[in-house]
C-alpha cells in the first residue's frame, strides 16, 4: 500500500527511512559548523548572491532552459543533499570549510580500451564547456532551475572507447575522513556510488558539471566536478568524482543497498508512482513562498521528449 505525504508536512522534514534510526549519531558527530557569508553578484541582468567562486570563461551559452526562471545562487548554495557533510540542508555549506578539491584525479577504468587518469584540467579540455539551464527535482519534493557549467558526459565516453562488455558506468565520490565528517558515521555504505546505463551516460543531457551561475562549483554542490542527469531523481547526480568505472552488470548503488523498497536504480522522475511514504505528484520550488502552490510534476522532470526513447516497453512502476 503505498501512503501520501500529508499536505502540511514541509518537504524539509522528511528523512528516508533508512537514515532515521542514525541520524542523531550524525549529527552529533557533524556539527554546526560555520556560517559562510554571502555578498551581491549581478551578471546579465540575472540579480543573486555569490561565494565569488573564480569564474569561468569562454561558456558558451545554449538554448537549454532558457524560458525558466533560475533559482538563486544563495538557494542553490545553501540548501543542499550533500550527507558526506551532513543530512540537513544547511550543513553541507557550513560542513566544507576543509575540504580541498585541488589537486584532483579522476580515475576511468573498467571495460575500456584506453583507461586514463584524468585531471580536472585534463578533462576541460575534451568539449567546449557549456552553460545548461536545468530543472532539478529532488525525490522528496522540492525542485531548482539551475545554470550548469559542463560537458557532455559522452565526450568522455568516446574518448576512452569502451568494450562491448561495458553496459553500465559506475561513478564513485570521494569519502574522506579528514575533511568530510558526515563519513566519520557509517549512515551510509562510503563511498558515495552511483550509476547509469551506458546509453544513459550517451545520452547529449547527461552532463558532468564543473560550475553554475559561470562560475566554479563550490564544495557544496559537488566541487570540482558532478554528474547531473536532469530528467532523474537528484540522488543520481554523483558529487566530487574521483572513479569512473564501466563494467558489464547493473551495480548496487548506495541509496539502492540503503533502501532498496524506496529508491530504485533508474529514479527516473515519474508523478506517476509515489515513493512508499509521500506523494511525487507535486513539487516545490526551492525560493518560493511556504504557501505557493505546489507545482505539477511532468513525467522525466519535462524531458519527456528527449529521454522516453530510453525505456521503451519498461515498465516504469517496475523499474523505479
Amino acid at each position: 500500500m503505498l501512503i501520501g505525504k500529508p499536505v502540511d508536512v514541509a518537504s524539509t522534514e522528511i528523512t528516508p527511512e533508512p537514515l532515521f534510526k542514525r541520524r542523531r549519531a550524525l549529527l552529533k558527530a557533524v556539527g554546526l559548523g560555520g556560517v559562510i557569508g554571502l555578498s551581491g553578484w549581478s551578471r546579465e541582468g540575472w540579480t543573486t548572491e555569490s561565494l565569488h567562486k573564480p569564474a569561468i570563461h569562454n561558456i558558451q551559452k545554449t538554448l537549454y532552459g532558457q524560458d525558466e526562471k533560475l533559482t538563486s545562487y544563495r538557494d542553490i548554495t545553501s540548501y543542499n543533499n550533500f550527507y558526506e557533510f551532513g543530512t540537513s540542508k544547511e550543513q553541507p555549506s557550513r560542513n566544507t570549510g576543509q575540504f580541498k578539491t585541488s589537486p584532483w584525479t579522476i580515475a576511468v577504468e573498467g571495460e575500456v580500451l584506453k583507461p586514463r587518469q584524468l585531471g580536472i584540467e585534463d578533462l576541460l579540455k575534451l568539449a567546449p564547456l557549456e552553460e545548461r539551464i536545468y530543472r532539478m527535482r529532488c525525490v522528496e519534493g522540492w525542485s531548482m532551475v539551475i545554470p550548469w557549467v559542463g560537458i557532455p558526459l559522452a565526450k568522455l565516453i568516446k574518448l576512452v572507447q569502451p568494450t562491448a562488455n561495458a553496459k553500465f558506468i559506475e561513478f564513485v565520490s570521494v569519502a574522506d575522513e579528514a575533511t568530510m565528517p558526515g563519513v566519520r558515521v557509517p549512515i551510509l555504505d562510503w563511498p558515495y556510488l552511483e550509476a547509469l546505463r551506458l546509453d544513459e551516460g550517451m545520452q547529449e543531457l547527461t552532463l558532468l558539471a564543473v560550475g553554475l551561475y559561470g562560475e566554479l562549483l563550490p564544495a557544496q554542490n559537488g566541487a570540482p566536478v558532478r554528474l547531473v542527469v536532469p530528467w532523474k531523481y537528484g540522488f543520481k547526480s554523483g558529487k566530487s568524482i574521483v572513479r569512473i568505472r564501466f563494467v558489464e552488470k547493473m551495480p548496487q548503488t548506495t541509496w539502492m543497498r540503503a533502501g532498496p523498497k524506496e529508491y530504485g536504480f533508474y529514479a527516473n522522475v515519474n508523478p506517476n508512482v509515489d515513493h512508499p511514504r509521500w506523494s511525487q505528484a507535486t513539487e516545490r520550488r526551492i525560493g518560493s513562498s511556504l504557501f505557493t502552490r505546489r507545482i505539477p510534476t511532468q513525467m522525466f522532470n519535462g524531458y519527456a521528449d528527449q529521454v522516453s526513447h530510453l525505456y521503451t516497453g519498461m515498465d516504469l512502476r517496475k523499474h523505479f
